[in-house]
């Protein structure tokens, strides 16, 4: 078996190509220049900033977008705080102007997110599907965060999403997969027709074994911010959380063993010599 066969095969979402399986926020670190390091560890090639104004100016004025690579980066603008379809649709239409002034490969897709409260950031699901219809109707690519509701999942891939991305479990709480049999029913609708959908989890990841559970179910990819950002140390974490991604891409193409309730051997016992018996 030749090394290229073992390597992390490339994550394809609409018109985007990637090496890296991992997307990678770019807030809530205690500055830019950790956020900086922490992505160039992790190995993303694509990476989401929240469009509203205010996210980009930090207290002290520094511009987030002066710490970031654009020519190493593929920027997937995101519509945090949104909590109607109009202003989700306007949020996106603004980021794809930043982008297409930047020249930025990025400008012609958002990650869609309309939230219906402050309190659990969980999706509004009917302005979810309003606005996914709206912004594919307007030439986006539109990658959907979601509840790991099958039904709901299966709605936003019908309106258009190029992608669907339910959650492992609530933003931020870094609780990780909480209902791995939801995602996987979510994995075989969206993929029933098309086995190459991109299907990406999305938010609620702790740690690294969060993000290689959610390779190993078949997700396509991870997009995670928090659980980097607020780790004791970011850059570290940032490199573990690389390293899952890749080893549950791995296991998951390798087909593990199945769960049997009793022990067995791992040597044969027929046909072996036992020793001290003629």
């Amino acid at each position: 078996m030749d090394l290229q066969s073992l390597a992390v095969t490339p994550l394809v979402i609409g018109s985007h190509t990637f090496s890296s399986r991992l997307v990678v926020g770019t807030g809530k670190y205690a500055d830019y220049e950790i956020m900086r390091e922490a992505l160039d560890v992790s190995g993303t090639e694509c990476i989401t900033v929240a469009v509203r104004r205010e996210r980009l100016i930090d207290a002290e004025g520094k511009n987030l977008l002066d710490f970031i690579d654009t020519g190493r980066y593929t920027i997937l603008p995101n519509t945090a705080g949104c909590f109607t379809a109009d202003d989700a649709v306007r949020v996106a239409r603004l980021g794809r102007e930043i982008l297409t002034q930047m020249n930025n490969p990025g400008a012609d897709w958002v990650k869609l997110e309309v939230l219906a409260d402050k309190k659990t950031l969980l999706p509004d699901p009917v302005a979810t599907i309003q606005a996914t219809e709206q912004l594919v109707a307007d030439g986006f690519q539109v990658l959907v965060y979601t509840t790991d509701d099958p039904v709901i999942a299966r709605r936003l891939k019908e309106a258009g999403a190029t992608s669907v991305m339910p959650a492992g479990s609530p933003i931020g709480s870094g609780q990780g997969v909480l209902n791995p049999n939801a995602l996987r029913i979510c994995l075989e609708y969206l993929k029933e027709d098309d086995p190459d959908y991109p299907v990406i989890i999305d938010a609620g990841v702790g740690t690294a074994s969060d993000v290689t559970i959610a390779m190993e179910l078949g997700a396509d990819g991870v997009l995670l911010n928090t659980g980097i950002a607020h780790a004791q140390d970011p850059v570290r974490m940032a490199r573990a959380m690389r390293l899952a991604c890749e080893s549950g891409h791995l296991a998951h193409r390798s087909g593990r063993i199945p769960k049997k309730l009793y022990a067995t051997a791992s040597s044969p016992t027929e046909g072996t010599i036992q020793f001290g018996k003629p």
